[in-house]
This record gives structure tokens, C-alpha cells and sequence, in this order.
């Protein structure tokens, strides 16, 4: 006896259910970038996905330090009230600030004041993003898939809120934690060491004390640096919004880092941890022979 079906009424009952199956197709991405090094370990990833088939277009200001145009992806640029000068300024300030070895206070005040700076030159060009009625008009039109953006500005997660469509983040890290807030990720602060403590993830109590202090002393400092953004949110989306809710309505978030740099802390399963991709992979030395 047979007791399988002829290859026709095989193939009949199979049928329907091919005709529900889609090829996979590329996707159409926005991407809203953060200048500097940021961008090198951004672009990387870019060009694999043009690649791939996917279509891209970066939005950028006129005035940028490294942002690029490329042949793999389309770049929209709009004008910024500051010069290309004044940013690499800016940018250099904060990298001296980094390797100094000055005092603990010294360097939190003069760290916290290059935030502040920071943060008010690129509200001021999200600012002029969000109200660049032509490029706005052109990204609501183009129907994009999702918004890929560095969140340590949130102009991006702000342009992905007002055209309704999913965002994944791309980071080293927001200052004051923000991004572990956002993602609703445990922080105790009597195990997860806070930026400029030093300390290791087994800490005495004094070091657990002091650890206290920074977390509360973020929580005020961070407020007044990011106050713009999420008073530029609020207007533009028109609706309250803090950092850490803009933030939280993020889908994916790809953290440039690992547990073989950083102390483990509990993270939730939307972030996914991808290694120490931070720079474009430069040239080697040229040998010098002797």
C-alpha cells in the first residue's frame, strides 16, 4: 500500500504555502551620525551593508570634521550656525582633557564644562536638521526602513520618532549612564563602577561610597548638559520627553565594546555587544630597513 501522496497532489498542498513565502529584500536605511572617530567605525559598517544591497543615505551637517561622501552611500548635508574650526577645536579641547593627569575634581569640572560646550553645538545642529523644511520634507517622503544613529547625540532617535519607524543605536557608551537607563538595564551602583571612580567591580566600602556620590552628582550634571536636547525634543515631537524616554523607544542597540574591556554589569537582551570596532582600521608602518 502507498502511503505517500502522488508528487502532484504533493506539490498542490505545498503550494499555498509558497506563495506566502517572500524573497528577502534590501533595506533602506537612514543614517544620522556623530562626527569624529565615531564616524570612522560607523562608515565600516556602512559600506559591508551597501554591499549587501541595502540603500543608504547620510545626513550630515555642511560643516564636519570626518564625515564623507561615498560611492557606496548618499550623502544630504544641511548648513550649521558654526565653523568646521570651531569643532575641531572642540573635539581636540576634549581629547587633551582625557589623558590629563590632573587632580579628580579638576578633571570632572573641566570634562563636565566640554559636555556642556558640546552638547550645545550639536543641539544647535540637530536644530537646524529638524527645521530644514526641505531635507525633512525629502526624508518623510523617501519611507526609509529604519534610522541608524550614534545616541551620544539623540538628533537621530528624534528624526526616527517623528517618521515612525525603528531605530538602532550605534555606541560606545552615553555619558551619566544614560544608555543603561534607556534600556531599563540594572545599575546598582554598589557593583557597577561609574565613569572617573577608577574603581574595579569588587569595591571597599569607601570606594562603594565614592561611587555613590558620582552617581548622584551625574544625575544633576547630565540634566543640565543634555536640558537643550530634550527641550528641542519637546518642542519639535510636541510632547515631554526627557534623554532617557527619547532614548528608551530605541530597537537595537550595537555597543562598541565587551566584557573584555569593561567590568560585566546586566544588560538586556536589545543590547548586543559587537567588540572594540572605535576606529577605521588605519595603514601598517612602512618597514625600515636597517
Amino acid at each position: 500500500m502507498d502511503f505517500f501522496p502522488p508528487y502532484n497532489m504533493l506539490m498542490a498542498m505545498l503550494l499555498p504555502f509558497l506563495c506566502c513565502l517572500s524573497t528577502a529584500a534590501a533595506g533602506k536605511l537612514l543614517v544620522v551620525p556623530m562626527d569624529g572617530s565615531h564616524w570612522l567605525s560607523m562608515k565600516e559598517v556602512l559600506t559591508v551593508l551597501s554591499r549587501k544591497g541595502h540603500e543608504i543615505v547620510v545626513v550630515a551637517p555642511d560643516s564636519s570634521i570626518l564625515i564623507d561622501s561615498s560611492g557606496t552611500f548618499t550623502t544630504k548635508t544641511y548648513p550649521v550656525p558654526y565653523k568646521q574650526e570651531e569643532l575641531e577645536e572642540l573635539l581636540h579641547t576634549f581629547g587633551m582633557n582625557s589623558f590629563s593627569e590632573r587632580p579628580f575634581l579638576t578633571r570632572f569640572l573641566d570634562t563636565w564644562e566640554h559636555f556642556r560646550k558640546s552638547s550645545a553645538t550639536f543641539q544647535a545642529a540637530c536644530s537646524s536638521l529638524l527645521y530644514e523644511k526641505e531635507l525633512m520634507k525629502f526624508l518623510e517622503e523617501s519611507k526609509f526602513d529604519a534610522v541608524f544613529t550614534d545616541p551620544l547625540t539623540p538628533c537621530g532617535q528624534i528624526v526616527a520618532l517623528h517618521l515612525s519607524i525603528p531605530s538602532v543605536f550605534f555606541l560606545r557608551g552615553v555619558p551619566c549612564s544614560i544608555d543603561t537607563y534607556a534600556a531599563q538595564s540594572p545599575s546598582p551602583l554598589s557593583y557597577v563602577p561609574r565613569w572617573f571612580s577608577f574603581s574595579t567591580d569588587h569595591m571597599t566600602f569607601p570606594q562603594r561610597v565614592k561611587n555613590v556620590l558620582i552617581g548622584i552628582s551625574e544625575y544633576f550634571t547630565c540634566s543640565i548638559i543634555f536640558s537643550q536636547f530634550e527641550r528641542l525634543a519637546s518642542d519639535f515631537l510636541q510632547k515631554p520627553m526627557t534623554l532617557t524616554q527619547l532614548l528608551s523607544h530605541g530597537s537595537i542597540w550595537l555597543k562598541r565594546t565587551d566584557f573584555a574591556f569593561d567590568y560585566p554589569t546586566p544588560v538586556m537582551p536589545s543590547m548586543v555587544f559587537i567588540g572594540g570596532i572605535n576606529c577605521g582600521r588605519k595603514k601598517l608602518l612602512r618597514q625600515v630597513s636597517e
